[in-house]
């Protein structure tokens, strides 16, 4: 087993007043060698958006695109002719393929919103774009981790999917609750997100916006040490 531990602190970050960034992965201005991706996972970025504040219209090209609203709501318009606005508790993917542009703003006038936008390289280049969201009751499935996103070939009916054998499980967990997690293949690793709370992995404690990666592994086990929120993504590591 092989393991990279990000706490958040280590994040690199940016402060454009109406946009509060932090970045696990070199992002824009924010350059480190160490910390490009973690297997086909590129990107995840962790954005506090100013109220009516956003990002314009801009191109996106083979890559697969997951947001997820921690609190708020965000609104999308694309050149798919989608206008839609993706609350907290929905999970939003697209596959930008040959190619997209879209527009991502802040849904209220009054709030700030807080997502994660996450970025995955696509297994096959140049496909057709594609867009879709979804609602999930996580508080009903209290204590589980549910796969929200999943291959089309997995045929998870309850699942976004993914140009990618790309696996995203999300949970909300009470203290002292254990989750074992086992891999889809051997060539996999887990990227371990805590939202919210505290838990322990492979004798790493971790905190709220922490990260710990773990690879060459068949599975993990993750108990929590508070009540906690927690983002497992599996993604191939080459």
């Amino acid at each position: 087993m092989k393991k990279v531990h990000h706490p958040s602190q280590t994040r690199g970050k940016a402060d454009f007043g109406w946009l509060k960034a932090n970045y696990s992965f070199s992002f824009a201005s924010y350059f480190n060698p160490e910390r490009v991706q973690f297997g086909m996972l590129r990107v995840l970025n962790d954005d506090t958006i100013g109220p009516g504040q956003g990002f314009g219209t801009h191109p996106h090209d083979n890559m697969e695109i997951v947001t997820i609203p921690l609190s708020g709501s965000l609104a999308h318009k694309d050149s798919m002719n989608h206008e839609e606005v993706i609350h907290s508790g929905e999970i939003q993917v697209m596959s930008a393929g040959t190619g997209v542009t879209h527009s991502e703003y802040n849904a209220s006038q009054t709030e700030a919103t807080n997502l994660l936008q996450l970025w995955v390289f696509p297994e096959r280049k140049n496909v057709e774009p594609r867009y879709d969201q979804k609602a999930f009751d996580f508080k009903s499935r209290k204590n589980e981790l549910v796969t929200v996103v999943s291959p089309k070939d997995a045929d998870l009916t309850d699942a976004l999917w993914l140009n990618q054998q790309t696996y995203f499980n999300l949970g909300e967990f009470d203290n002292n609750q254990t989750i074992d997690y086992k891999l889809h293949k051997k060539n996999h690793g887990v990227y371990i997100f805590v939202i919210k709370g505290s838990a322990i992995c492979d004798d790493t404690a971790l905190k709220t916006k922490d990260a710990l990666g773990i690879w060459e592994t068949e599975s993990v086990s993750i108990t929590t040490t508070s009540e906690a929120k927690i983002l497992v993504i599996e993604v191939p590591m080459n």
